[in-house]
């Protein structure tokens, strides 16, 4: 009775222990990298501000960019095929699916928290052999064994390595919600983009359109003067000749409409072949654009986000190399039914049970741990590079993308005067040759001059579109860092790598009612 006595408390004793261990936690502790961040963007002056009318410094108090930031351009067309694309995307769908998978790990990690338990219920029947030595026939017996066993078993986490595992898989999630959250972006952008750029091809379209129809007039004019015999067969063959260019100028805008209305497709999920969209020229100008301080773009961009998660992932992950330096203890329980007869089968005389403990360490590894942590060290110093190697091509992007805008606006005005130039030298050209002061190639020149000036002034307005567009992407959207999901977000039952997530949209996806197990103990 005292030997029992001392081996329950003895038990208990080391229970207690383990518990009060499996507070301790190895590995560093957990800081956000610095990055260099400038006071301001360089093109955001005063004078630059006054260059550009769609631009604005964002107060504290205004309406910063918001999740549906394609709504800032006003083009319903745009914002209906804009809704489709997180329902029906694909890639959108794929990198959803990639955050499902990296949340279904972190909860594998956090199982560990747990004790596992099994069972093996048995039924056997025996028959001895009657040849046995010392065994006769008379005494050769059969018998059955009914056995109903439970074993248990749990490694408590005495140094935080399942902590860690679980901090660095939650962790990863976080980073791939992230990477959600920029492909998102991403498709978006490049919607608007093509949606932008076929517009413009309609406005390309339809200026060439009417251009052919003034060359046709121009055509009919010199025909009239040769058959009167005041121009020559030579500018009637320099008018058809130009003529019949255009035409087939005008012709092959078809090729790169249709490639951009297929890619709008695509985007949205459909077969190009059942999509098509009504030619309509663009008119819309670059809206009112926010600008926030530089500052606040770390907590804007997504793909920042992500890589500042994998930060923290591989800081998680040296404490999960340290922890192998410490012994593992393995606690374990069995206990069962087991009786020769089904009748006694669940009486208490056919119970039994056990308890114990055991501890493994590693006493000599020739410096494989040492070298281990080492790894992941250096891992970690990959990660911080990666970081603000992010965070500077993010300010370049966005930097990038001010400059465009800004360069493009005054381009713009600069190339309006000259079509106004190019048109009143046209109209001065056309006069003088039907006075019969110059030749037709006069005419024929200042025609071109001025097509090409309209070609022009059409494409930088479609590139200011595209660089406004960019220039949101670049600022991060309408995203924040305060949407990216919680730990205790990604190990519940809805977890979402938030807005715009197939889930929200009402799409059904695999495993999404599947539940999901209680929260890690917390330390």
């Amino acid at each position: 009775m005292a030997r029992g006595l001392t081996f329950r408390f003895s038990t208990a004793g080391l229970i207690a222990v383990t518990a009060f261990l499996s507070g301790c936690m190895v590995g560093p502790k957990y800081h956000t990298p610095t990055a260099q961040t400038p006071a301001a963007y360089k093109e955001v002056t005063p004078e630059n501000m006054n260059q550009v009318d769609n631009w604005k410094l964002a107060q504290p108090g205004d309406t910063m960019i918001r999740g549906k930031w394609w709504e800032m351009f006003g083009d319903p067309e745009l914002n209906k095929l804009e809704d489709q694309v997180d329902a029906s995307n694909q890639t959108i769908a794929a990198s959803y699916a990639s955050f499902m998978a990296a949340r279904a790990l972190a909860l594998q990690a956090r199982a560990q928290f747990f004790p596992t338990g099994t069972t093996s219920p048995s039924i056997n029947k025996t028959h001895q052999a009657s040849n046995l030595t010392g065994t006769s026939s008379a005494n050769a017996s059969s018998f059955t064994v009914y056995d109903l066993p439970f074993d248990a078993t749990w490694v408590p986490d005495l140094w935080g390595r399942v902590r860690n595992t679980v901090r660095s898989n939650v962790y990863n999630a976080q980073a791939s919600a992230a990477d959600f959250q920029n492909v998102r972006l991403t498709i978006h952008a490049e919607l608007a983009a093509d949606y932008f750029e076929l517009r413009s091809q309609d406005a390309l379209k339809q200026l060439l359109d009417s251009t052919v129809k003034a060359y046709q007039e121009s055509l009919r004019l010199t025909q009239v003067l040769y058959e009167t015999g005041i121009d020559s067969q030579e500018a009637v063959a320099q008018a058809e000749t130009q003529l019949d260019t255009t035409l087939a100028e005008d012709t092959n805008l078809g090729i790169a409409r249709a490639q951009l209305e297929h890619a709008i497709a695509v985007l949205t999920g459909q077969p190009p072949s059942t999509f098509s969209i009504q030619p309509q020229p663009l008119k819309f100008a670059p809206p009112p654009i926010p600008l926030s301080l530089p500052s606040q773009l770390l907590e804007r961009r997504p793909d920042i986000a992500a890589s500042e998660r994998l930060v923290a992932q591989a800081n998680a992950q040296i404490g999960i190399a340290k922890a192998a330096y410490y012994p593992t203890v393995t606690l374990s329980a069995a206990g069962g039914l087991e009786s020769s007869q089904f009748t006694d089968w669940f009486t208490w005389p056919s119970h039994f049970w056990s308890i114990g403990a055991a501890a493994a360490e590693t006493i000599f590894d020739a410096g494989l741990r040492r070298a281990a942590v080492q790894q992941f060290e250096q891992q970690y110093n990959q990660t911080v590079a990666n970081y603000r190697q992010t965070v500077l091509t993010a300010f370049q992007q966005v930097e990038d993308n001010l400059a465009s805008v800004r360069i493009l606006s005054l381009q713009i005005d600069q190339q309006d005067a000259a079509v106004k130039a190019a048109q009143r030298n046209l109209d001065i050209a056309t006069d003088r040759y039907k006075l019969g002061i110059d030749p037709y190639l006069n005419v024929i020149t200042a025609q071109t001059t001025l097509l090409i000036n309209q070609q022009t002034a059409v494409n930088l307005r479609s590139q200011q579109m595209v660089s406004s567009v960019q220039l949101v992407e670049a600022l991060g959207g309408g995203w924040g860092r305060s949407q990216l999901p919680s730990p205790a977000g990604i190990l519940s039952r809805n977890a979402s790598p938030g807005p715009g997530s197939p889930a929200q949209a009402g799409v059904k996806t695999a495993g999404s009612d599947s539940p999901a197990s209680t929260q890690p103990p917390q330390k």
